[in-house]
């Protein structure tokens, strides 16, 4: 904000800038008013009068107890500030379209604002598959941020594009708070938001969508529910894209897994998502706004399938799968740190303490910098499954790193 204030300032040859405290002061509850300097920077930052900004002009007496106006100010100038750290992913066209909508938010119409915020969400999920959760939720926090705000007083066909944006970014906000060892409810908290919007907008394949990634959210000791939400996603009563109905057989079969279901079960299971996915058209790059699971692959069915198999007691055929996709699949970072800290795993499973902590160590160095959560989470239990090999060096150096890690 103070880097904005002084180009701004510069650009229209004012004098002075401002300081981190002047900042807070403005984003405070009694913000005071700005000398003239200052208020003409204002105006040209944000395109707004200062009082829709929530200042108040000296003359405005003030109570104890703010008004709804002031409380208003509070709200926009907190929503502000977010538009500014997300406003970077937009592009300039996107932030002309942001500040235009803010100026004018109850006559706004135009759709293509939806297509920046979509933009801007795909940015954020790129940010994710390469450098870890922390560095992309401060982006999809904001992208919700701007939806919720504009969709209170868009044209009823804006505000249904919006709300499909906000159903994506609130699904992403949740799968980022996870990753990112957030509490359990307030991941609950942003799938709840995303099954609300896809709802209100008519979109049966989000909702199943959201259901399938509560799914995969659901701990490895809470198998039923597990069960209970994939089943549900894939048979329920939508018609999800091949990619996606294939994924939530997956995610099925590897509930069943964990219920202690026969491993012949589990197959007959994976071998419906190889149908699915057999009937898929052409992958499409990976992207957190196109088809559901439109980057959905065969190798990666087949990372997971070896979880499943995994899960149902069978380390060495998981190990088999697992090191031959990882070698030939294209994976994202995370992707990958994920499904090497699994192979890591089935090692452990398939007798093989040495390899298995050696593969481990592969993965830790994928995960620890970017902080992917869920490979970490699957290296620390394999950890604890190598307990009883722990003087063995290989496994003592994991031991050793993951501690260090989490101190």
């Amino acid at each position: 904000m103070a880097s904005a204030y002084a180009a701004h300032a510069a650009a229209l040859g004012e004098p002075g800038t401002i300081d981190v405290r002047q900042v807070r002061r403005w984003e405070s509850v009694k913000p005071g008013w700005p000398n003239t300097g200052a208020r003409k920077v204002l105006r040209a930052m944000f395109g707004l009068p200062l009082e829709q900004l929530g200042f108040l002009p000296p003359h405005r007496e003030r109570t104890g107890i703010p008004d709804q106006a002031e409380e208003g100010g509070v709200r926009r100038r907190s929503f502000l500030q977010g538009v500014l750290s997300a406003a970077h992913l937009l592009g300039p066209a996107g932030q002309d379209q942001l500040v235009a909508a803010l100026a004018q938010a109850r006559r706004y119409s135009d759709h293509s604002l939806a297509g920046h915020l979509r933009a801007a969400l795909d940015a954020a999920a790129r940010a994710d598959g390469n450098t870890g959760p922390r560095q992309a939720l401060p982006a999809a926090m904001e992208i919700l941020a701007v939806v919720e705000h504009l969709a209170c007083d868009a044209s009823p066909s804006v505000r249904r594009e919006l709300l499909a944006v906000g159903a994506r970014a609130a699904e992403f906000t949740a799968w980022l708070h996870r990753d990112a060892g957030a509490p359990a409810h307030v991941t609950v908290f942003f799938h709840d938001r995303a099954v609300e919007w896809a709802t209100v907008t008519g979109d049966g394949p989000m909702h199943a969508y959201v259901l399938l990634r509560k799914a995969q959210a659901t701990d490895r000791h809470d198998a039923l529910r597990m069960l209970d939400l994939a089943h549900a996603a894939a048979h329920g009563p939508w018609n999800l894209p091949p990619r996606a109905q294939a994924e939530a057989l997956q995610q099925e079969a590897r509930a069943l897994a964990l219920t202690g279901a026969p491993p012949d079960a589990v197959a007959r299971t994976l071998d419906r998502a190889h149908q699915a996915l057999d009937r898929a058209g052409e992958a499409e790059p990976a992207s957190c706004t196109g088809p559901l699971c439109g980057g959905y692959t065969r190798d990666r069915l087949m990372a997971q399938s070896a979880i499943s198999h995994r899960e149902a007691g069978q380390p060495g055929r998981a190990v088999d799968l697992l090191q031959r996709h990882l070698a030939d699949g294209t994976f994202a970072p995370r992707d990958r740190a994920f499904f090497t800290a699994h192979l890591s795993g089935a090692l452990a499973a398939a007798g093989e303490p040495e390899q298995a902590a050696a593969i481990g160590m592969s993965a830790l160095r994928l995960a620890a910098a970017p902080g992917f959560g869920q490979a970490l989470g699957e290296l620390r239990r394999t950890a604890a499954q190598l307990r009883s090999h722990a003087r063995r060096p290989a496994v003592r150096e994991l031991r050793q790193a993951l501690t260090a890690l989490t101190v």
